[in-house]
């Protein structure tokens, strides 16, 4: 992968659009599970489990299997709510696998306006595990593609790798195919762009630690601890975007922030930023656009 390496102090001030301050991208997963697959190995799902014992992949596992589930068939729509009751813009990533077997809940992310993000094929489906077969690569990110474009009804601009298993060559592939932006790299607080061989693509990052599952399902943080440091991430970032714009992602899943007693963390939060001047909830899509035509006052190529 070939980007610059620039230290925050080195850069130029980042200037958002409008006089805003802080990119606040809300971040909801859109994710797919088989409940079985070939072979003997300990079932991978792209996702911590709730039941920590391994299962073998070609064992129906129901508690994990189940509690997935309920994010598509109950905590997704709780989740929609407070996008609605709010007025906030949100994205969505999404594994094919949604849009061919949950139709239904791409179409209300659609219906409401959300950015949809391509997130592989299906979440267990690691994309790395093709490293060194570009071919296989490209195969699988054209055919994720052809799934979006005909369930969205337009052309992905952006890609988000199943469990953050990206590639270098994914990226090289992802601007060859038209994308504007890649969301696998999770080293900077603001966009920046990365060579390929197709022209620059920009990068606009994801989030491990300010995630669903980081907070809640593998540290264990009640709703309300995990609320504070959701809130202290933006306060933070809110405080040093008064000298350079800076994004905030807050990625989660409807199984884990969809759950009756955790949907106060997603709505509290969102007020509490909506309660700041200058904060922008942003579409990596909009971001993306912006920096292309922008970077050189922020990270010059020259």
């Amino acid at each position: 992968m070939h980007y610059r390496w620039s230290p925050l102090p080195a850069r130029k001030p980042l200037r958002w659009p409008n006089g805003k301050r802080l990119a606040v991208i809300l971040t909801i997963n859109l994710e797919y599970w088989e409940m079985v697959k070939d072979g003997k190995e300990p079932h991978y799902a792209g996702g911590p489990p709730i039941i920590l014992d391994p299962v073998p992949a070609n064992i129906a596992d129901f508690p994990n299997f189940s509690w997935r589930e309920y994010g598509q068939r109950v905590g997704v729509w709780r989740c929609f709510e407070v996008f609605r009751k709010t007025g906030v813009q949100a994205t969505a990533t999404m594994n094919a696998l949604t849009a061919l077997n949950r139709p239904e809940i791409v179409k209300a992310a659609v219906d409401l306006g959300m950015e949809l993000v391509a997130h592989g094929w299906e979440q267990g489906e690691l994309l790395h595990k093709l490293s060194g077969d570009v071919e296989a690569q490209r195969k699988l990110i054209r055919e994720v593609l052809s799934v979006y474009e005909q369930a969205v009804g337009r052309k992905a601009k952006g890609w988000l790798s199943s469990s953050l298993r990206g590639t270098p060559d994914a990226i090289d592939i992802c601007a060859e195919e038209g994308l504007t932006y890649y969301c696998d790299l999770m080293n900077d607080d603001q966009p920046y762009l990365i060579e390929t061989p197709a022209g620059p693509i920009v990068s606009v990052p994801y989030v491990i630690e300010i995630n669903d599952f980081s907070l809640f399902t593998r540290r264990g943080l009640t709703t309300s601890q995990g609320l504070e440091e959701i809130k202290e991430q933006f306060d933070v970032l809110y405080a040093e975007s008064a000298e350079t714009g800076k994004i905030m992602n807050f990625g989660f899943h409807p199984h884990v922030i969809g759950q009756p007693f955790r949907v106060r963390a997603l709505r509290d939060f969102i007020e509490h930023a909506k309660q700041h001047d200058g904060v922008w909830f942003a579409t990596r899509e909009e971001i993306a656009q912006w920096y292309l035509k922008n970077h050189e006052s922020h990270i010059p190529t020259g």
